[in-house]
């Protein structure tokens, strides 16, 4: 008799745990699903350094910034405009090429 009791309590909380486990395995899936269909998507930093280690010239591209291009090659802001004095730092357009050695 007691473990006909036992099984009585025992399947909802298993139908709790299997529900509770979808749930989860759905929301897993729609986040990676929404990150990965995105129209820009973000590049860890390491490997756009890595990209443009040995490059000596970095092509402007709209929305750049000396601080923005700075971050994605890893040198300073103070050594661009050390290697590009003829570069507005507030007047960069697309296209421009910034030396980078």
């Amino acid at each position: 008799m007691a473990a006909r009791k036992r099984r009585r309590y025992l399947a909802p909380i298993a139908l709790v745990a299997v529900i509770v486990a979808t749930l989860l395995v759905i929301h897993a899936d729609l986040r990676t699903k929404h990150n990965t269909g995105s129209a820009q998507r973000t590049i860890p930093i390491s490997i756009v350094r890595h990209q443009v280690q040995g490059k000596r010239f970095y092509v402007v591209k709209r929305g750049d910034s000396l601080s923005v291009i700075s971050a994605k090659t890893g040198i300073s802001v103070a050594s661009l405009e050390a290697l590009n004095p003829t570069a507005a730092p507030n007047a960069l357009q697309a296209g421009q090429r910034l030396r980078l050695r």
